[in-house]
């Protein structure tokens, strides 16, 4: 398990590091505004259209695991709501505490520790995240005058395009379908490769201030689980895939939109970054206690 969870892990931070070493050597400052909208308008709203279209989500027969899924992202921010913290702003404090890691390390890891059979299920999880990053979460994180501006946001029309067409999905040409999933397919390593470069612009200050925020989360996630798992009708399977889920270091996303809304960038980006490293001891623990308890 810990093999399979390093060859998960240790790409993120290799990618990272990537942007990283490539920040360092630019003699200006790298101006990454342009890209990071890029990918918050044009390629994450493809990652999700073509999520959706691959793995259509049937609200009839998975309704509690929907609800389990959105759940898990608002009652940690409530129990992180309830113990504030000096510091850091709410905002920042509370999005990166409910919006986990679920793609690009808890897809892959959900499938590996527990089916391949279970990937549909896990693609939910992971759309409901987004969905909720892109209308919660940027009305957490933006100005009263930008309160709605997430109704314009095009990840959220990606997702109900990406449900309605499902079944119609025959009648879409070929060509543009794999159109959309290559710009998907771009998201995620822009978005560590993003991380990477602006860490390189500033040095990690705040280990001990993350590392104390990403143990409150770790807390806040494992009584949002519990709350979960006492108020729905779960099944074995559904249980671990929610416990991992919610457990799931902060993710990479969280920074990209902090930087975006001016949300205190640099202290996310470290709360971020030690999160995913302090996963490589969480989560195999965590893996552990749902097959042998659950």
């Amino acid at each position: 398990m810990l093999l399979t969870l390093l060859n998960i892990v240790l790409p993120v931070f290799a990618i990272a590091a990537i942007g990283f070493a490539f920040g360092r050597r630019q003699s200006h400052a790298p101006q990454m505004e342009f890209i990071n909208h890029a990918n918050v308008m044009v390629f994450c709203p493809a990652l999700v259209f073509s999520a959706l279209m691959d793995n259509p989500v049937n609200l009839i027969h998975g309704w509690p695991l929907v609800l389990a899924g959105v759940l898990i992202i608002v009652l940690p921010g409530i129990v992180l709501y309830l113990m504030p913290v000096r510091g850091i702003s709410w905002r920042a404090f509370l999005v990166p505490g409910m919006f986990r890691n679920t793609g690009n390390i808890g897809i892959p890891l959900l499938m590996l520790a527990y089916g391949k059979g279970l990937l549909g299920d896990i693609i939910i999880l992971f759309v409901i995240s987004n969905l909720l990053q892109f209308s919660l979460g940027l009305y957490l994180l933006s100005s009263r005058a930008e309160r709605w501006s997430w109704v314009k946001n095009p990840n959220i029309w990606a997702a109900v395009l990406g449900i309605l067409l499902v079944p119609y999905q025959t009648l879409i040409p070929k060509f543009v379908y794999t159109s959309v999933d290559l710009l998907g397919q771009i998201a995620i390593p822009l978005m560590l490769f993003s991380l990477g470069v602006r860490l390189s612009q500033d040095r990690i200050t705040h280990v001990g201030f993350a590392f104390k925020i990403n143990l409150l989360y770790l807390f806040a996630g494992a009584v949002s689980f519990f709350l979960v798992a006492w108020l729905l009708p779960l099944g074995t399977d559904w249980l671990r895939l929610v416990a991992l889920s919610v457990m799931l270091p902060p993710a990479v996303l969280n920074y990209l939109l902090s930087e975006q809304y001016k949300v205190e960038p640099k202290i996310v980006a470290s709360v971020v970054l030690l999160g995913n490293v302090m996963s490589v001891a969480t989560i195999p623990l965590v893996v552990y206690l749902t097959l042998v308890w659950l």
